[in-house]
């Protein structure tokens, strides 16, 4: 077995060279297909897994900055590759969200980590999750936890995911479907409540089965512009703190009916493209998420306003990157054009041409499926200030697009400023495509 993988390789490699004379960025897809192949075949034994497992943890987690021991051994313990799809396991083990049926997805490891962190998990802790999903996140907690009752309102999920759970031996996990907006007022109260998907506002009965002195950590906001919050239950009250700017699916059933905002998704727009507004006094961009060696900075060079956003990494490979998420409706939509001004020094690829500084977007249609990928950049070396502008086709199955700005895996520093949308409309609604 090791020989054959050494044999697939030796002709990826080769095939990887091809392609790089005729199209450099066609080697990404060729890379990501052939280490989801790679992984697949190795999904062989325990050992492999919990190499393949701690190496996520260590540069993406570790790395990244958390700290809290429990949490960290948690995550080298959970097997995450089981609580995805089979056709998804390949990229078990990628920092990503994945898809997993019924429009919702699992989130990347790391914010799975950074939620639990800040959640603060006791070994005595009744902990209430709102948004089965997977099973994941009640997973990783499981580990740290005296108990864990989670929420599904999508059935097909919900049944899987206990399912799942039960056959890993996650005893102390209760599984319920149903809205999580209610709560599960029977185990209440909670010394802890976790909340993986969006509503607008905190629902009620959450706030009301909350212990006192408890903690909940939830993302509050409109569709495509959330901020994730920790709150303290005191004297009947909840004292917030702003964590970070982040995306979620919107959190469905009673929470949805009560949701004010309705995105435009034939108007998008970037949030914060000039990157003037910061989280509270962090550095952290308001408007970004999944933020990853990357900063607000003051520069007086900067073409608009005094900062922009800036991305530095000395590790081949290492995530370093931002990305934004906004509805585009590809029935109303024919073509965008994405500019920005970016700037580079001593900037190298990573461990493939594939990981080369520059822009990503990602287009999703009904359920999240994907429908269309395509990245942009590939500057090398040292230069000013420059704007780039790009033309964009815009599938028709599209609802939903997401981008990625940053070195992506390149190595040296890049910032960017004045990112900006403009829309070319379609002469009439495309409706084949959506049936």
């Amino acid at each position: 077995m090791n020989c054959y993988r050494n044999l697939l390789v030796d002709c990826a490699q080769i095939l990887v060279s091809a392609l790089c004379q005729l199209n450099p960025w066609r080697v990404c897809l060729v890379m990501l297909m052939l280490t989801c192949f790679l992984c697949q075949q190795t999904f062989a034994s325990d050992d492999q897994l919990t190499a393949i497992r701690n190496r996520l943890v260590d540069r993406d987690i570790v790395a990244a900055g958390i700290q809290h021991a429990q949490v960290i051994a948690a995550m080298r313990r959970t097997p995450r590759h089981e609580f995805v799809p089979i056709t998804q396991r390949g990229k078990s083990y990628f920092d990503m969200a994945l898809p997993i049926g019924g429009g919702q997805t699992i989130s990347p490891p790391y914010v799975v980590a950074y939620m639990t962190e800040q959640l603060n998990p006791l070994p005595t802790d009744k902990v209430l999750e709102i948004g089965t999903g997977s099973g994941y996140q009640a997973a990783v907690l499981s580990n740290i936890v005296d108990q864990v009752y989670t929420i599904e309102i999508v059935e097909s999920l919900g049944h899987r995911a206990a399912r799942t759970l039960r056959q890993l031996g996650y005893h102390n996990v209760h599984t319920r479907i149903g809205d999580g907006y209610l709560g599960w007022p029977e185990h209440a109260p909670f010394h802890k409540i976790i909340v993986t998907c969006s509503p607008e506002n905190i629902p009620q009965p959450l706030i009301d089965q909350l212990a006192e002195g408890g903690q909940m950590i939830v993302p509050v906001g409109e569709r495509f512009q959330q901020s994730l919050f920790h709150f303290t239950k005191l004297e009947g009250k909840l004292q917030k703190k702003h964590l970070q700017s982040t995306f979620f699916v919107p959190m469905t059933g009673e929470a949805e009916s009560q949701r004010q905002v309705k995105p435009d998704s034939s108007r998008p727009i970037f949030v914060h493209g000039s990157f003037e507004q910061t989280i509270d006094d962090s550095r952290n961009p308001q408007g970004w998420y999944y933020v990853r060696q990357g900063r607000v900075t003051a520069d007086s060079t900067a073409p608009d306003g005094l900062r922009c956003m800036v991305f530095t990494n000395a590790t081949p490979g290492r995530n370093s990157h931002a990305m934004q998420a906004f509805g585009i409706d590809g029935r109303r939509i024919r073509q965008i054009e994405i500019s920005f001004w970016t700037r580079g020094v001593g900037l190298k690829h990573g461990r493939s041409l594939a990981e080369q500084g520059g822009f990503i977007i990602e287009y999703y249609g009904k359920n999240r499926a994907p429908v269309g990928f395509k990245r942009e950049g590939g500057w090398q070396g040292t230069f000013d200030w420059s704007q780039k502008t790009i033309q964009l086709n815009v599938p028709p199955r599209a609802r939903l697009a997401v981008v990625g700005i940053g070195l992506l895996g390149a190595t040296g520093e890049m910032r960017f400023d004045i990112m900006k949308i403009r829309v070319t409309a379609r002469r009439q609604p495309n409706t084949e495509q959506d049936r």
